[in-house]
């Protein structure tokens, strides 16, 4: 079953959406103090004091006049003063504070990690993980952040100065690891973020769980969703949440049991998990397909094919599932229903084999300059790409994959600060920390243009290679009925006696539920509930 063997790895790819926040917005779990503190005073003693340019670049800063504070801080950092190693490395952490709140996100970034490859020698190689956390929340996953926050140990997030900002970094930190493939760390830091931590609890759970299904120990995994689910259905606690995320996490947990239960081969409980996926979740139709294989396992195939008509109602013409196709085909031959199965093999190749030719000539015919794809993957992401309609639709389902979503997003931040450095001030655009924040973004977005470029012909390379095993396993289809047929035929010509069994699969409906028969017409009432009477026309034993 190729869609669910890959649908855990679309789920390890999954990350919160990244909102800009203003510029006066405080640093996770609050704002840096401002003044010199007594143990920097103290060194400060034990050196040289701050020059007069330090000193003017951290008044700027303190009456938030940061274009000018950038300015000075630069200075400082360019070595135009006199100022210690100390005192260098005060200015270079507070021109990033200084970049992050003139909503320069992507160059703050640059001179934090600065900090961070220095090493624990930086005086403020530990203050910077409050402000990787901070850019965390308005830089999507694919800026690096994660990358950085794991050059830290374990002992690192144990700092006092660290205290309103420790479970979600706990929690990055667990990414990081997940990331690597170090799996037990990951759950050692996905653990550690406490409950009362609200938002980075449910999310450090939601992960925890995911790795749990990769070690793999199904119990643990399911033990970490239902947590999730708890708080989801106990009102007191749901209501100290923001509403909407913990409505997404509630329905990923509930997707995420059905997956586990269903590996394990209990597929009536993932059943049940499928169905409290809502129809206006982003998820429902990826349910009801999933569902679809659910069923199957457990030969109630009408309602299989019942969510199989479901998937290909008007509504959903930019959505496709062609594997469902092939599972249908499947589902008529194991019935001995042999026109029928033909006819979904008929349809599989009439409708995806053209689009994977097409799909074939279109990464075949463009360059292997990943920057000028990137532009071209969004032409098509924008429904303004020079392709047939159908095949337009079906590769910007294989462009929504949420991590090349997220790359995306990165390049979208970095032309957003692109656009408001050319709206800057005239004159601060003639200095050099200008310059170099300018030449720091055109870089970053010119790396990322690439690596969204490389990723988004990757994502329609995978979907060409499914369609073909798909067109394989219908082919297969294909022979295994014809060969059928052929001893259908032999044995009537012997005059041996074939006769079908004509039962039935009973349709129960409960006293909430009425049937209807299907006229053709869909009805968004109806989706998701349609049944098949199908019965089999295999000769008795």
């Amino acid at each position: 079953m190729r869609r669910l063997q890959t649908v855990i790895l679309s789920l390890c790819a999954l990350g919160g959406a990244a909102a800009l926040l203003p510029a006066s917005a405080l640093a996770a779990g609050g704002e840096e103090e401002l003044t010199f503190e007594a143990d920097e005073a103290e060194e400060i003693g034990k050196t040289s004091p701050p020059s007069k340019t330090l000193e003017i670049a951290k008044k700027f800063y303190d009456k938030e006049d940061y274009h000018s504070s950038s300015i000075e801080f630069f200075k400082v950092i360019k070595g135009e003063t006199k100022d210690s190693e100390s005192n260098r490395q005060r200015a270079e952490f507070f021109l990033g504070k200084t970049l992050y709140q003139m909503q320069y996100y992507a160059a703050s970034l640059a001179y934090f990690d600065r900090i961070v490859e220095h090493g624990p020698s930086h005086k403020f190689y530990r203050k910077t993980l409050v402000w990787l956390a901070a850019l965390a929340k308005v830089l999507p996953e694919s800026a690096g952040i994660l990358e950085k926050i794991g050059k830290y140990s374990r002992e690192d997030l144990e700092d006092k100065d660290l205290d309103s900002v420790r479970s979600e970094l706990y929690y990055y930190l667990g990414r990081y690891y997940f990331r690597e493939g170090n799996l037990e760390e990951a759950i050692s830091l996905f653990k550690s973020v406490p409950e009362e931590a609200k938002e980075w609890f449910v999310k450090a759970k939601f992960f925890e769980g995911i790795t749990w299904v990769l070690m793999p120990n199904g119990q643990e995994a399911v033990g970490a969703f239902k947590d999730i689910l708890v708080i989801a259905n106990t009102p007191s606690k749901r209501a100290q949440y923001n509403p909407e995320e913990m409505t997404e996490y509630e329905e990923l947990a509930n997707l995420s049991m059905a997956r586990v239960f269903y590996s394990t081969k209990q597929f009536e409980t993932s059943i049940k998990y499928y169905e409290k996926i809502p129809q206006n979740s982003p998820d429902w139709l990826n349910s009801l397909f999933e569902a679809s294989w659910a069923y199957f396992q457990i030969k109630r195939n009408s309602k299989a094919l019942g969510n199989i008509h479901t998937l290909n109602a008007p509504y959903f013409e930019n959505e496709f599932f062609p594997e469902s196709v092939v599972l249908k085909a499947v589902m008529y031959f194991q019935y001995c229903r042999y026109d029928s199965a033909l006819e979904a093999v008929s349809e599989y190749r009439s409708v995806y084999a053209p689009i994977r030719d097409d799909l074939r000539k279109v990464v075949k015919e463009h360059s292997d300059d990943n920057s000028e794809f990137y532009r071209y993957a969004r032409k098509i992401r924008d429904g303004v790409g020079a392709m047939p309609d159908r095949v337009a639709r079906l590769a910007k389902t294989a462009l929504t994959d949420r991590q090349l979503l997220k790359t995306w997003a990165f390049v979208e931040e970095l032309d957003r600060e692109i656009k408001q450095y050319d709206r800057a001030d005239k004159a601060w655009k003639t200095t050099a920390i200008a310059a170099e924040v300018l030449q720091e973004i055109s870089v970053q977005k010119s790396l990322a243009e690439e690596t969204a470029g490389g990723l988004a012909r990757e994502r329609l390379k995978r979907l060409i290679t499914e369609l073909t095993e798909l067109s394989r396993d219908a082919t297969t289809v294909r022979v295994a009925v014809l060969e059928a047929r052929k001893g259908q035929i032999a044995a009537e010509y012997k005059k041996q006696l074939i006769s079908a069994d004509i039962r039935q699969e009973r349709i129960l409906v409960d006293d909430e539920h009425q049937t209807w028969s299907f006229n053709g017409e869909y009805w968004k009432d109806e989706l998701g509930f349609y049944r098949f009477r199908i019965a089999s026309q295999c000769p008795r034993k």
